[in-house]
């Protein structure tokens, strides 16, 4: 007796490659940076003694940018209010949300 082959069903083999695509899309988005997005936990902002890099400044004015609060800065970057006061008052100098933003690295 022969066995008769089947026709392979595509449904399953589909799925399967669908799934992996999306776990690959997933993957991918988890690997790149976001684009123009920033992020005021990133230890990055910060130098070793605590002060703001160049690109933690950029993110605080991003912040008032947006409309945010001293306190709400305060909060997002994890300095003092004293800290976000001056540089609400440093974004003023600079232009407040008329200023030109900087590329952050």
């Amino acid at each position: 007796m022969s066995a008769r082959k089947q026709p392979l069903d595509p449904k399953p083999v589909l799925e399967l490659i669908a799934s992996i695509e999306s776990d690959l899309e997933r993957l991918k988005g988890m690997l790149q940076p976001p684009a123009q997005k920033f992020d005021p936990a990133d230890p990055r902002n910060k130098t070793c003694d605590g002060k703001l890099t160049a690109d933690g400044v950029e993110c605080c004015y991003r912040l008032f940018d947006e409309g945010k609060s001293r306190y709400s800065v305060a909060q997002a970057m994890k300095i003092s209010f004293a800290a976000a006061t001056h540089r609400l008052n440093a974004w003023r100098k600079a232009g407040g949300d008329k200023r030109k933003s900087v590329l952050l690295g």
